[in-house]
């Protein structure tokens, strides 16, 4: 049986046998910094913008932007379904009561899934950055650069185990410290004399896509600079007032991390030419940095791929652990992974399971080279993972909303049209990405989305109450929530005696 929130009685946050995660711990500027820190700004600039020139030329502007609308649509999607439902599985949960139970768990699969892959090919490089700035005649040993990420990621592992405070702490000093750092070299290459290539508006229209084909592969890969943003709803259980700030965290934060990305590609458009992107690669960044600050400039850009790369490892590792304390809470996988520490207040069970599972994908990687291989098809699949969940979740909310869609323009436009434009888009995304993927990376994406029915049928059969969902209808959500005191509530927040971690 659930109660009209959706949770199992004695089960929720601070409620029953077992302790649940710490509730007002983030204010709405750590929420934002988090936000901002899960799509990776400078990780993601340095990994595909020179895959994103490779495939559409000089409309690296143009994909941004016009990847950016659909996202934003996703992003409302989020907003309005965590305004009805406070809950640290996010998709998982909303997807389950709106759609299909299974397509629910399915939903939080996908992101366990995605993000113990990303965390994994993410330390790599970290390891690799690393060496460049203080060994850097080492950089190119795959095993030390394997053993250096995995410390980073351990690192990052303890820091999440120390609960969200100590968890946001570290993540305003790393996405600080890269944030000052992009801003210096924005305005750098706004003061910059002499350029590769005059800048030019038509970046930001469709002339330069070369027709379908060509919109369709730069919006595949723009598509997922932004992944990383709904980390804000995983953490909504510990957020003050969660029913508001973590959907206004998330849009702020894909409008920070988009100015970012297009501002950055324009300056590699004007100031580097094809061949110095093509010949930087994943370094394009520093080739960058060198052409803006000669001397130091390509260090200190490394140190914010680094930073960035280490924060985004930080948020990852969030959204995968507390995914996994609500499935464990929902008894929709092992009870054991919704267990909370006493005295930190996280879900140190789902904390030690993701790290055990990725301390053996980084054993693999450092033993042989052909899964360092197979772990990049892997990343490339993830995308199919993440369009599946998001597509979901914006389908989600207008479910949930319908009964107030026709109540204004606001809510048809805001609550229906944004969001089924912003699911389409994943839908085509995900269907387009089977054509441009390997058999390897799709038996990857496709099988590791299949690999979940055989959980989820183990526990249906066990009698999970997730499977008979209370469903998450807007009106009697809003309704309750004006009727009955809810942990957001002033009243809620007054009694809370934990400092505040706000500015």
């Amino acid at each position: 049986m659930r109660t009209p929130s959706g949770k199992v009685p004695g089960r929720g946050p601070g409620k029953g046998p077992g302790r649940g995660l710490q509730p007002n711990a983030l204010g709405t500027f750590d929420t934002i910094t988090m936000a901002v820190a899960g799509s990776a700004p400078a990780y993601s600039l340095a990994a595909t913008t020179a895959v994103l020139f490779g495939a559409v030329g000089l409309a690296g502007p143009a994909a941004l932007l016009y990847c950016a609308i659909p996202m934003l649509g996703i992003v409302l999607a989020y907003a309005r379904l965590g305004r009805i439902d406070v809950n640290a599985g996010a998709a998982y949960s909303w997807v389950g009561r709106t759609l299909h139970p299974f397509l629910g768990f399915l939903s939080g699969w996908a992101l366990v899934f995605a993000a113990t892959v990303f965390m994994v090919a993410g330390s790599l490089p970290a390891g690799t950055l690393t060496l460049s700035l203080l060994a850097p005649r080492h950089a190119d040993n795959t095993a030390l650069s394997t053993v250096v990420g995995a410390g980073w990621f351990l690192m990052m592992l303890l820091v999440v185990l120390g609960g969200a405070r100590l968890t946001v702490r570290a993540q305003l000093l790393l996405s600080g410290v890269e944030t000052a750092i992009l801003v210096v070299f924005v305005l750098g290459a706004l003061a910059h004399h002499g350029h590769a290539t005059a800048f030019d508006w038509s970046w930001f229209g469709l002339g330069h896509f070369g027709g379908a084909s060509g919109f369709a592969s730069g919006a595949l890969i723009a598509a997922f600079y932004y992944w990383g943003w709904d980390v804000t709803s995983n953490l909504s259980e510990e957020t003050r007032d969660s029913r508001r700030t973590a959907g206004l965290a998330a849009l702020v934060g894909v409008g920070t991390v988009f100015l970012l990305f297009v501002t950055f590609t324009v300056a590699v458009n004007v100031l580097l030419t094809s061949e110095q992107i093509e010949h930087g690669g994943a370094n394009v960044l520093a080739v960058l940095g060198e052409e803006i600050w000669p001397g130091v400039g390509g260090k200190m850009l490394i140190l914010a791929v680094l930073l960035s790369t280490v924060a985004t490892l930080e948020t990852t590792l969030i959204q995968v652990t507390r995914t996994l304390f609500a499935m464990g809470r929902d008894r929709t996988l092992p009870s054991a992974l919704g267990l909370v520490h006493r005295r930190w207040n996280t879900p140190w069970v789902a904390v030690l399971t993701v790290g055990a599972a990725a301390l053996v994908l980084f054993a693999a990687s450092a033993a042989a080279d052909s899964v360092q291989e197979v772990l990049g098809d892997a990343v490339k699949a993830i995308g199919l993972q993440i369009a599946f969940y998001y597509a979901l979740a914006g389908i989600a909310a207008v479910v949930a909303y319908k009964k107030l869609l026709l109540t204004s323009v606001k809510d048809f436009v805001l609550g229906g049209v944004w969001p089924l434009l912003g699911s389409a888009f994943m839908l085509w995304a995900f269907v387009e990405s089977l054509s441009e993927l390997s058999v390897s990376a799709l038996i990857i994406g496709l099988g590791g989305l299949a690999a979940g029915v055989v959980p989820l049928l183990v526990y249906v059969r066990k009698g999970s109450a997730y499977y008979r969902p209370a469903p998450l209808d807007a009106v009697a959500a809003l309704a309750a929530a004006g009727t009955f005191s809810s942990p957001d509530s002033p009243r809620a927040r007054r009694a809370d005696e934990s400092p505040a971690t706000d500015f």
